[in-house]
């Protein structure tokens, strides 16, 4: 909860919230991603990641396709407007990360992320 707080001060100025950003970071790495796709990936509902794509899209942020190209799936990719603003959000994002590791020391981190690998990799296996 507190990172969930931190980062939505950060991504304030941006005119971001942490669910958007996920949105635009999931979008970056799989352009052409379904609404179910990155909602399931966001941790969203499909109804809420929709509407949260169409405001993206009005923002000028997003494109999404008109038509589908398989089914229903209208897929998504970043415009180059929320490209710089994706680069630019993620760039708070990183160093608010850093801050939050700072005071940890360099094997403390290495045993940190090993924790979390194993807690996600637990996770997927059930």
């Amino acid at each position: 909860m507190a990172v969930r707080i931190r980062m939505e001060e950060e991504l304030r100025p941006y005119g971001l919230s942490a669910a958007q950003y996920a949105a635009l970071e999931l979008i970056g790495r799989s352009p052409e991603a379904s609404n179910a796709q990155l909602a399931r990936e966001a941790f969203v509902t499909r109804q809420s990641m929709n509407t949260m794509l169409q405001a993206l899209q009005r923002r000028g942020l997003v494109v999404r396709a008109e038509t589908a190209t398989s089914g229903r799936e209208l897929p998504t990719a970043l415009t180059p407007e929320g490209t710089a603003l994706l680069r630019d959000a993620a760039a708070a994002v990183d160093a608010m990360e850093a801050t939050a590791a700072e005071k940890l020391t360099a094997d403390q981190q290495r045993q940190l992320l090993t924790g979390l690998e194993l807690v996600i990799r637990s996770l997927r296996e059930t």
